[in-house]
C-alpha cells in the first residue's frame, strides 16, 4: 500500500531530490505507476527502482524532520477548516464573508 503522505512531501520537497529520485516518486505516487512499469523505460531492474525510491522516501522524511514544511500546511488547512466551521453558526453575511475568506486561504495551501 502506497503511503500518500508522501505526496505532499514530494510536492514540499521534490526539488531536492536527485532528478532521477524525483521522477521516479513522481512516477510511483502522482502517476499511480508500478516498479515494473517505472523500471522498463529506463532499463533497470524493479528492486532498483524500489531502492531508489527508498531511498527518496527517506530523504523527504528527512527534510519534512528538518523543516516541517508539509505538518504547518496541514495545521494551516484544519485552521481553516475549523474557521469555516464556526463562521457558519455566525449570524448572516458575516458567516459568508468569514467563510469565503477562509475558503481563499485554505487555497493557498493545496
Amino acid at each position: 500500500m502506497k503511503n500518500l503522505d508522501f505526496v505532499l512531501l514530494l510536492d514540499c520537497y521534490g526539488s531536492f531530490l536527485t532528478e532521477k529520485q524525483r521522477e521516479l516518486l513522481e512516477g510511483y505516487y502522482n502517476e499511480d505507476l508500478s516498479l515494473s512499469e517505472l523500471a522498463e523505460p529506463l532499463g533497470i531492474s524493479r528492486q532498483a527502482v524500489h531502492d531508489s525510491i527508498h531511498r527518496g522516501e527517506r530523504r523527504l522524511e528527512e527534510l519534512e524532520a528538518q523543516m516541517g514544511v508539509a505538518a504547518r500546511m496541514q495545521a494551516a488547512r484544519a485552521v481553516f477548516r475549523e474557521i469555516e466551521t464556526l463562521s457558519s453558526a455566525l449570524p448572516g453575511d458575516a458567516a459568508a464573508q468569514i467563510t469565503e475568506a477562509a475558503r481563499r486561504g485554505a487555497a493557498l495551501f493545496r
